[in-house]
């Protein structure tokens, strides 16, 4: 099934409005770079934890360009966990991503391994706790990575690990179906899993251009029931962060119906 909106469709933003998107980017830009060189020496020091106060200086710093410039702020809702665990999110752009890491104090996500070469920002991914995937392997990756979990929770702790399980952003009233991928790894781990919803789409569009002010909400819901068997997980998942999803998007005065994919 797809989505399709019954909500009129927005205005086209005005010249200013992307220039303040542009002012934005420019800003993270520099201040990324700023940020992450001047980091290194604590890094260094602390390792791990040390790369995770930068993170969240960073993440912090970026959420608060995006008031300043865009107008657009997000909420979060619920209780964000602190233990190791799996956070299960939708994914509907650049914020839910950086507001879902500002609110995991040991936040860390699966990612391509090309990202993890990218200059400053891999380095610190590496740092944080980030796990690279080789997605052309299929399920002999994801329990690769199964391996690598258990091992760090044996060792000094893995934190929260984020995953997308619909494996991409999608956009406000779109669904797709959800990967094995969380369910693999809580049945070689035993980790609990956390369910994030949001509306973030409503006001930053996947690609990141066309973003409008606005208060946008990401909220964690309560753990899954670990009873739940594991063939039951994924659709337990998708029901509740899909549900929730609806939820916050009606808030907005986003609306839709069900329609078959053609």
């Amino acid at each position: 099934m797809s989505r399709r909106t019954e909500s009129p469709e927005p205005g086209p933003l005005g010249p200013w409005q992307y220039v303040q998107n542009a002012l934005y980017y420019l800003h993270v830009a520099v201040a990324t770079l700023i940020i992450g060189l001047a980091g290194i020496p604590l890094v260094m020091a602390q390792g791990r934890k040390g790369a995770n106060r930068v993170a969240t200086r960073w993440i912090g710093y970026m959420l608060w360009a995006a008031k300043l410039h865009l107008g657009v702020t997000c909420e979060v809702r619920g209780t964000p966990p602190t233990g190791d665990c799996i956070i299960a999110a939708k994914h509907q752009c650049f914020l839910d991503i950086l507001t879902i890491a500002h609110a995991a104090p040991e936040r860390a996500f699966i990612m391509k391994r090309e990202v993890m070469r990218v200059p400053i920002m891999g380095w610190y991914a590496y740092k944080v706790g980030c796990i690279p995937i080789d997605r052309t392997k299929g399920r002999d990756a994801m329990r690769t990575i199964s391996a690598e979990i258990n091992k760090r929770v044996a060792g000094e702790g893995l934190g929260q690990l984020i995953i997308y399980p619909e494996g991409t952003r999608t956009k406000p009233g779109e669904r797709r179906s959800y990967k094995h991928g969380v369910g693999t790894i809580r049945a070689g781990t035993g980790l609990p899993v956390v369910p994030v919803a949001v509306n973030t789409g409503l006001f930053w569009p996947r690609k990141g251009w066309g973003i409008r002010p606005g208060r946008a909400v990401v909220e964690f819901l309560p753990v899954i029931d670990p009873d739940v068997p594991q063939e039951g997980l994924i659709p337990r998942l998708e029901a509740e962060v899909e549900t929730h999803s609806d939820r916050l998007m009606a808030e907005a005065g986003f609306t839709y119906e069900l329609v078959e994919r053609s």
